[in-house]
Formats: structure tokens, sequence, C-alpha cells
């Protein structure tokens, strides 16, 4: 038998703004894509990610990359490409691009952090990721706001802040599932009627097929990493009119059994107002290990109108 709890989420902006100040002061900002972002209002029970207001990044040293820029172990993204003074400069930087589909492409430069973890935070998501050999990181990352501000730190608490302009995220509803551990969680999205197995059945599998996408982010083989799912529909560019089922799947393992699961869901809708749901679930016994829940009244159906 489960549980589901929700909650509302107060202390998001609060949380991410000391975070910022923090990371101004202790890392290297990127380049200044956008100046600002605007603070969402509070909608019916739902708790709104609020962003930031007037907040300028700056730097003496603003970081430039074009796409065709290639870096090394030791190498941060100057803007004339010059290397810096010697091996022991640990300084981070990071630098945030848009790329179709609404989504940004995070380079992440750490030298005295090669093969570690780094969590990147964005509008009230957290996701573990790990660096390279010579301590860089690229992904991709679902936005969740229009002028999105991506928080990077290391273990060591370093870290360092990168933003982007994100201009086709008005033509996406987007809902993304974020908990932490080994749990393995999956969304679901039954498009206009489709069934199991049917075109228009969408998860991170890439053998569904759909209009929609869902994309896993994550960093499996750490027990405490921070996991995110993200289900993207193109409902500025859809032709159709109806709803899209989501559901939830999440197996049942010794290692999970009989356990309280804390998650939480963030919304991106029409109306382009970022909504959050603290959530609990508490799994079945062990003697349902190797069993996958389903879990249909975690996520609410998206309503699609044709454009």
């Amino acid at each position: 038998m489960f549980v589901i709890k929700n909650y509302v989420t107060t202390g998001g902006t609060v949380a991410c703004a000391l975070a910022i100040g923090y990371l101004m002061q202790n890392g290297t900002p990127a380049e200044p894509d956008v100046p600002q972002t605007q603070i969402s209002s509070v909608m019916d029970h739902t708790a709104i990610i609020a962003g930031l207001e007037d907040i300028v990044l700056t730097s003496s040293t603003p970081t430039h990359e074009t796409p065709d820029d290639t870096t090394t172990g030791h190498r941060k993204l100057h803007a004339n490409g010059s290397a810096p003074s010697g091996p022991t400069d640990c300084a981070i930087g990071a630098r945030a691009r848009a790329v179709p589909g609404a989504a940004a492409q995070l380079t992440v430069l750490a030298p005295c952090h090669a093969g570690e973890r780094i969590d990147v935070h964005h509008s009230g998501l957290t996701v573990t990721q790990q660096t390279d050999a010579t301590g860089r990181l690229e992904v991709t990352i679902p936005a969740l706001s229009e002028y999105a501000i991506f928080l990077i730190s290391v273990g060591d608490q370093a870290g360092t802040v990168a933003t982007t302009h994100i201009p086709d995220i008005t033509h996406f509803d987007r809902v993304a599932l974020h908990w932490q551990g080994k749990t393995d969680l999956q969304i679901h999205a039954l498009e206009f009627g489709a069934s199991y197995g049917s075109t228009g059945h969408v998860s991170v599998d890439a053998k569904t097929q759909g209009a929609g996408q869902v994309v896993h982010l994550g960093q499996p083989d750490l027990n405490d990493a921070q996991n995110v799912q993200v289900y993207s529909y193109p409902a500025g560019q859809s032709d159709q009119t109806g709803s899209i089922a989501l559901s939830v799947e999440a197996e049942v393992t010794r290692a999970n059994c009989g356990q309280e699961l804390h998650l939480q869901s963030l919304e991106l809708r029409g109306d382009q107002r970022l909504s959050a749901r603290d959530l609990s679930v508490t799994l079945p016994e062990c003697s349902e290990a190797g069993e996958f829940l389903v879990l249909n009244n975690l996520l609410e159906d998206l309503k699609i109108a044709a454009n």
C-alpha cells in the first residue's frame, strides 16, 4: 500500500538566492547572457518556483565560448582563447547555451575536479553529474524558465553560475520529476488516448514513439545522486486537441522496499508559470520486490489545445 502526500514548497526562493550569493562570491560566474529574470505569481494551493528579480551577473574575466571552442584539462573559457597561467589554476568556469527543444547545453570546466561529482541546480531541480578525466562536463538540460539560471557546485563547496535565454520555451508544456537515490522512477506519457506499446506512448525507453520526449538525468552509480526525469510536449506546435495521461512507475527493490520515498514534481504548462509539489510515496513491502508500482495520480494529465 502506498501513500501520497502533497506539500506546499515555501523555501525554494530563499535557498536559491542564498546559493547565488555564495557562488558569486566564491565561484567564477559565467557570461551574463540575460540580465534578469522575473518573479512568478502564486496559484491556488500550489507553490510557484519564483525566479530572481533584478539579479545582474558580472565578472572581471567574463567567459566567452563559441560552439566550436575546445577546452582541455587546465583551460578556462577565456574570450581570447588563452590558457590560464599554469596547472595550479583551479578556477571553475561554466557556460550555458540555448539549443533546440527549449533546452540549455551546459559546459563546465573544473580542472582540479576531474572525475568528481557536480550538482547542477535549476529552477528548483537538482541533478547530479560527473566530470570527465579532464574536469569537463557537458550536459543538455530541459529548461524550466525563459531566463535560465544554473548554479553549479562541487564537493568542496566551490562553484559558479551560468545563465542563458531560452526563446522557444513558450512552445512547450513540461513536467519534471525529481528524487534522490537509486530508486528507478520512470515517467510514462500516453498521448491522446494511446495505449502502452503503441505510437503515442512515450517514456525514456528509446523504442517508444510520440510527439513528446522523456529525458533522464542523473548519476546512477552514486547512492545519494539527485535524479530527474522530464517529459516535454511541443504544445505550441500541436495540431491535436485532447489530454496526455501521465503516470509514474517505480521499481520495488530490496534496497527501497517498505521505505518512504520523497520526491518533487515541477510543471510548466500553457500559462508558463512553474508550479511545484512535494510528494511522499511509501513503497510496498519487501515481498513485492521485483515488481513495478504504477502511480497514476502522482502527476496531473496535460490538457492540449490545437494551435
